[in-house]
């Protein structure tokens, strides 16, 4: 596995330096003779780029963590007023989930490492096994990735994206965008087709750094993302949301930790946990957990402080959303910095961190299946339980987690009741605590469940709390009549413009 992130990490560095090269470079570029990289290998370029991407706080790239107001700012506090146009967010994010145009020079978008994958994958001689394997891998990861892009943005180019192939790289710049609602059905059944493709008697790609190939775990994968895709659709669909979740339960979900898809200990060095990358490896003290997470732990007494967050002054105090903030005068996020005498930082339990290069990182987790499983519960699906015994599981398995013991988490749950009066509100604030450090996640209950209401800051440079990311500004530049057209038909690109399944 270390030699797989050392070729990773060297794979990475050749990508940035053709990315930042200058157009001129495709003039170099031989279609008829492509570079050729093993599809194993360009499958975890993949999973790499795509967990860096979504769990990094950089906020060049990724602010979901001030989208659902989980994390203040200290020093710089632009983006926590929701300033994506200073540093281009909504480009990179953009760019790193999907491409960029060369058929022949690996870009670093998530999406177009697997629409290579996919090609040279034809051409390695495996038994048919094997490849039916490998392919269903690389379907799952695309439908994850163009998932996240329809969360974020709404309606994106799919159907046309991604034409250009090594051999083949005449690509055009003018890519219709689609409908987003037919891209997540799309998706659907792309997951289906995928599924019946794997073969767990038989193993996948051992260069995947998720499940080392485990097809086992892959087909539960496939079940728990359609089980998410269908429990969004819920607001917008609810008919097809209801059979699309009972069939994704009946077909087996995640239904333990070691099941979920990710990490479960990152490396170090180059490909340590993103967070601590930027948070402590930096060397800045730029984030802290901010008041409204922190005030409502302290409200409910959530024995998850004492694993997330240090003490200030005898309590934990966070950080006022939007505002500069000093790091010495409010908690911090445990981790190995010290404090002003040296000594290093903790939680009151002493043994837990939850930032180190090595700590966990999911893209896709037992916890949140556990809370979709409620919110179905709640909506009327059959799967497996009330509302009320799943709501109370999925507090456990986040409590379990993160290791607070069963007998605390029977009397938080004891003390914070499921309320089927307004199921919303109980799973919507639970499920958005639970989520804390997993931004696109948390984004998504929150946008869903309308639960916790966040106030758009004073300072705040839009006009309320994001709901969806603009499009890139390199859109327009490149594909402006396409994206005009999209903004208008989804009521103007602006980040207070809801994306199809967010209705109430």
């Amino acid at each position: 596995m270390k030699k797989i992130f050392l070729i990773l990490s060297i794979l990475s560095l050749t990508v940035v330096t053709n990315s930042c090269e200058s157009d001129i470079t495709s003039l170099n570029e031989d279609p008829k003779h492509p570079t050729v990289v093993p599809s194993g290998l360009l499958v975890a370029s993949a999973e790499q780029e795509l967990i860096s991407q979504l769990l990094t706080p950089n906020v060049n790239n990724n602010i979901s963590r001030f989208f659902t107001q989980q994390w203040a700012q200290t020093t710089y506090i632009d983006e926590s007023n929701y300033d994506m146009v200073t540093r281009p967010i909504p480009r990179n994010h953009y760019n790193r989930m999907m491409a960029s145009s060369s058929a022949i020079v690996h870009s670093p978008g998530v999406l177009s490492a697997l629409r290579d994958a996919k090609q040279f994958l034809q051409n390695e001689g495996l038994d048919a096994v094997k490849k039916s394997n490998n392919e269903a891998i690389i379907e799952l990861i695309s439908v994850y990735a163009w998932a996240n892009l329809v969360d974020t943005y709404g309606d994106v180019p799919y159907f046309g994206a991604l034409k250009a192939v090594a051999g083949n790289p005449n690509n055009a710049s003018e890519i219709p965008y689609d409908d987003a609602k037919t891209i997540y059905l799309d998706l659907i059944k792309r997951i289906d087709a995928a599924n019946a493709m794997i073969n767990t008697n038989q193993s996948g790609y051992t260069d995947d750094i998720f499940y080392n190939g485990n097809m086992a775990k892959w087909k539960k994968m496939a079940n728990s993302l359609k089980f998410r895709l269908a429990v969004t659709l819920a607001d917008v669909e609810p008919a097809l949301s209801k059979t699309y979740a009972e069939a994704a339960y009946n077909a087996g979900l995640f239904d333990i930790k070691e099941d979920s898809w990710g990490l479960s200990t990152f490396p170090s060095g180059l490909f340590a946990n993103p967070v601590y990358q930027e948070a402590i490896q930096s060397g800045r003290n730029d984030f802290i957990p901010s008041d409204l997470l922190v005030d409502r732990m302290n409200a409910t007494s959530d024995p998850r402080r004492d694993r997330w967050f240090t003490k200030i002054g005898g309590v934990y105090k966070g950080g006022i959303y939007g505002s500069n903030n000093s790091f010495a005068g409010y908690s911090h996020m445990t981790s190995p910095k010290t404090d002003v005498n040296g000594n290093a930082e903790t939680g009151s339990d002493g043994a837990y961190m939850l930032i180190t290069p090595n700590a966990q990182g999911f893209l896709l987790d037992y916890t949140e299946i556990s809370f979709l499983r409620a919110e179905a519960a709640a909506r009327g699906y059959n799967v497996g339980g009330t509302a009320a015994a799943l709501y109370a599981a999925a507090i456990t398995a986040s409590m379990t987690e993160y290791g607070i013991s069963s007998t605390n988490a029977v009397a938080f749950i004891a003390a914070n009741p499921y309320n089927a009066a307004n199921w919303k509100q109980s799973i919507g604030f639970q499920a958005w605590v639970a989520m804390f450090n997993k931004g696109f996640q948390a984004w998504n209950f929150a946008r869903r469940l309308d639960y916790p209401v966040f106030v758009n800051p004073a300072d705040s440079t839009v006009d309320d709390v994001p709901v969806r990311m603009k499009y890139s500004d390199q859109e327009y530049l490149l594909n402006k009549n396409n994206v005009t057209a999209a903004a208008q038909k989804i009521g103007g690109d602006q980040v207070t413009t809801k994306v199809f399944w967010d209705v109430f």
